[in-house]
C-alpha cells in the first residue's frame, strides 16, 4: 500500500479519494452520508466534533450512499452466505450425489427413466438453491468462488446495507439461473453461486463509478472474468451474464435513487427485476411442457 495515499480519518488501514463536504477529512465508503451535495462523514452528520456546522446530536442515524444505517460488522451477511455454501458443500459431501441432484438447477430430466425433475416440473426452488451448491469432491469451485465473496461482499455490505446487499446477491443469483434455464438445454444441469458473484462485480463497477473511484482494476477483472467464462469448458457463461446484467442494474438503481424517494425507487427496481426473472422461467416453463 503506498503510504502517501489518502486514508480515511476514522479507517486509516482504507485508501480514499472522497473527502466530507463539511469538515474535509477524507472518508471511506464505510463513512460515507449521502448529502445533497457530496458525501458527509458521520461525525458532521451527528453534529459531533469537526467544524460544529452539523445538525442537533439528535438527528437521524447516519446513512450510507445507499440510505442505509451504519453497523458495526459490515460482513456479517457475507459471512452468513460464505457459511450457507460451505455448510451444504460438506452435506453433499456426506450424503452422496442425491442431494446435490434434488438441488442443482435443471430444467427437465428424468434420471430413472421414469420420474420427471426440474423446475419445469414445478420444482421452482431449484433456481435459488443452486445458488449455494458446488461441485464435489474437488474444493476448486467453491473455494474460488467464496474467495471472490470475501473480497467483493464487504465494500458492498457497507455501502448498500445488509437488507439491500443480501436483496443483490439473491437477485443476481436468481437471474443467473433464470437465464440459464432460459437458454441452456433442459437436461444440462448447472450449479454454483458464480451468478451471485458476477452481479457482486457489476456492482462493484457501478458503485465504484458513483464514487467516481479508479475504475481500471475492476473493469480489467470483469474483463478477465468474463474471458474465462466464454473459453473455459463446463462453465455456464448464462449464470454469469444473467448475474451480472442484474447486479449491475439493482446496484445503479440502489446508488442512483434520489434521495427524497430513495426507498420506493429501490423497492420498485428491485420488484421489477423480480417480475422480468419470473417471467423468464414462466417462458420458459411453458416452452418445455
Amino acid at each position: 500500500m503506498n503510504d502517501q495515499a489518502v486514508r480515511c480519518y476514522r479507517h486509516p488501514d482504507r485508501e480514499t479519494g472522497v473527502h466530507c463536504v463539511r469538515c474535509e477529512r477524507p472518508i471511506c465508503p464505510e463513512c460515507m452520508v449521502s448529502a445533497s451535495v457530496g458525501f458527509q462523514c458521520p461525525q458532521c452528520v451527528s453534529g459531533g466534533e469537526g467544524t460544529g456546522a452539523g445538525p442537533h446530536a439528535t438527528a437521524s442515524a447516519p446513512r450510507t450512499i445507499a440510505g442505509s444505517v451504519h453497523v458495526s460488522d459490515p460482513r456479517l451477511v457475507t459471512k452468513a452466505l460464505i457459511g450457507i455454501n460451505v455448510a451444504l458443500w460438506i452435506a453433499v459431501m456426506a450424503t452422496g450425489e442425491q442431494l446435490g441432484r434434488s438441488l442443482e438447477l435443471i430444467g427437465r430430466v428424468s434420471y430413472d427413466g421414469m420420474t420427471l425433475d426440474g423446475v419445469a416440473e414445478g420444482q421452482w426452488y431449484r433456481l435459488l438453491t443452486a445458488m449455494f451448491m458446488h461441485d464435489t469432491p474437488a474444493p476448486t469451485h467453491i473455494l474460488f468462488n467464496m474467495i471472490s465473496l470475501w473480497f467483493l461482499g464487504p465494500p458492498l455490505e457497507a455501502a448498500l446495507g445488509r437488507v439491500r446487499y443480501l436483496a443483490l446477491y439473491l437477485l443476481s443469483g436468481l437471474g443467473g439461473s433464470a437465464l440459464t434455464y432460459l437458454l441452456a438445454a433442459p437436461n444440462q444441469p448447472s450449479l454454483g453461486a458464480s451468478g451471485a458473484i458476477f452481479g457482486l462485480l457489476g456492482a462493484t463497477a457501478v458503485l465504484l463509478r458513483r464514487l467516481k473511484y479508479d475504475m481500471r482494476p475492476v473493469m480489467a477483472l470483469l474483463v478477465l472474468n468474463l474471458i474465462f467464462t466464454f473459453t473455459w469448458a463446463n462453465i455456464a457463461w448464462q449464470a454469469h451474464v444473467g448475474g451480472l446484467v442484474v447486479g449491475t442494474a439493482v446496484a445503479y438503481a440502489m446508488v442512483h435513487a434520489p434521495r427524497g424517494r430513495r426507498v420506493l425507487v429501490q423497492r420498485l427496481a428491485c420488484a421489477a427485476v423480480l417480475a422480468v426473472i419470473v417471467a423468464v422461467v414462466v417462458v420458459r416453463t411453458l416452452q418445455l411442457t
